[in-house]
Parts: C-alpha cells; sequence; structure tokens
C-alpha cells in the first residue's frame, strides 16, 4: 500500500476549553478530556500541547471521557478543562459558551485525508489513479475557492442546516490543499507515531509508504508544478 496523494495534510481538531482559560499554556497541570488513549484525537491532542510549549507527558494530564457529548458535559461540572474534537466541536463548544484556544491544523501537518491505493494499481493502473488525484485537486480548489457552493454541498451531503454546515465550512475550509502535496513533516510524524503504535523500532524510509509519481504528473498536466 502505497500513499499517492494528500487532500488534508493537517488535522481538523480544535482545542476547546472553558471560558476562564485564555490561552494553550494556561491548560498547564490541567485535566484534558480525549475520547479514548491511542486514538487519532489523543496523538493530535499531545502534539497541539507539544507544539504549543508544553510537555504532554509532564504538564497536562489526558482523560479518556468518551464521546464528545460526554466530554462536553465533564466540561460544564469542572471535571476537566478543555477537550479536542473535529468539526462541528468548536461551533457547538462555542453555543456553549466554551472557547476556542487553539486550530491543530494551524500548528503542525499530520496529513488526514488523502488517496491510498496499492503497487499493483500503480503499476498497472495508473491511469485512472491520475484521473482520481485530478479530480481531488479539483474538488479542492473548488473548497477554498467557494465557500457558498461548498456550503451547500455540506447541506445536501450531510443532511445539516445551513448555520451548521456554515460553521463546519468556516472550522475546516482552509485545510484543504490546491494541489494534493503530502508535506514531508507531517509524512514523517505519521510515520513516527504509526510507529509507536506498531512497536516497530527499525528506520521507515519515505519509499517504504509513498510514491507521489502519478500526482507529480497530474500536477504537471493541471499547471500546478
Amino acid at each position: 500500500m502505497k500513499i499517492a496523494a494528500c487532500y488534508v495534510p493537517g488535522p481538523t481538531a480544535t482545542l476547546v476549553a472553558r471560558p476562564e482559560f485564555k490561552s494553550v499554556q494556561e491548560l498547564r497541570g490541567k485535566t484534558i478530556g480525549i475520547d479514548v488513549f491511542g486514538s487519532n484525537l489523543s496523538i493530535i491532542a499531545r502534539n497541539v500541547f507539544k507544539h504549543s510549549g508544553l510537555d504532554p507527558d509532564k504538564e497536562v494530564k489526558f482523560l479518556a471521557a468518551g464521546p464528545l457529548e460526554a466530554r462536553f458535559s465533564s466540561m460544564k461540572q469542572g471535571l476537566i478543562a478543555a477537550t479536542l474534537g473535529g468539526p462541528p466541536t468548536d461551533f457547538l463548544g462555542k453555543k456553549m459558551g466554551f472557547v476556542v484556544l487553539a486550530r491543530a491544523h494551524e500548528l503542525f501537518s499530520f496529513p488526514v485525508t488523502g488517496i491510498v491505493t496499492t503497487d499493483k494499481k500503480i503499476k498497472e493502473r495508473p491511469d485512472e489513479v491520475k484521473r482520481l488525484i485530478k479530480a481531488g485537486i479539483k474538488a479542492n480548489r473548488y473548497i477554498r475557492q467557494n465557500r457558498d457552493g461548498t456550503i451547500q454541498v455540506f447541506m445536501e451531503w450531510m443532511k445539516i442546516d445551513k448555520e451548521m454546515a456554515t460553521a463546519t465550512y468556516d472550522s475546516v475550509g482552509k485545510a484543504f490543499n490546491e494541489d494534493g502535496s503530502l508535506p514531508e513533516d507531517g509524512l514523517r510524524l505519521l510515520i513516527d507515531e504509526a510507529k509507536k503504535t506498531a512497536k516497530i523500532n527499525r528506520e521507515i524510509a519515505s519509499s517504504e509508504v509513498v510514491d507521489l509519481s502519478i500526482l507529480r504528473e497530474a500536477q504537471k498536466e493541471l499547471g500546478i508544478k
């Protein structure tokens, strides 16, 4: 299996806290709610604090507090100081009186959406892979350039009202890239976290998990690079 393109190079999770906290640094020594230990959300949470200048192993405490609704309830009761979640966590949190302290995609790269395919498919059906890559790039460009149209698509696709669709777009719209590129620093973080989960000690070269040859062709044909 190989990563062939990346469409969302940064995590879309936001850090939402009780209103008395005005910065990530003020959460030093506090309890942060996540869904479960070992999840992608827990990985993202640790990196949010790391990139905000706090040691996630020593300066904050993580608590597996279940689904978002349960975490919000715990925040209301003062059992946890903050939590993280994908959209519309920020929108729902604000409606409950909480504040957004950080957006993960603004702090670091950690590829979350793209195309993964097999070596066999790349070798035997490269045109098919290229068409899919191009479609994704065009979709991303539409998302970034056409706010109203994308909000309408969100409403129809996710079966949500305009207020929720607008909040979702405003939360994640800038997280989509326009060329399908895979950031090297984000890839390395992804590999390192996967190694920890799988308990692998050897070095993993990018070439073992990535093949961007068809992406480069697609970008060239679209006039990107």
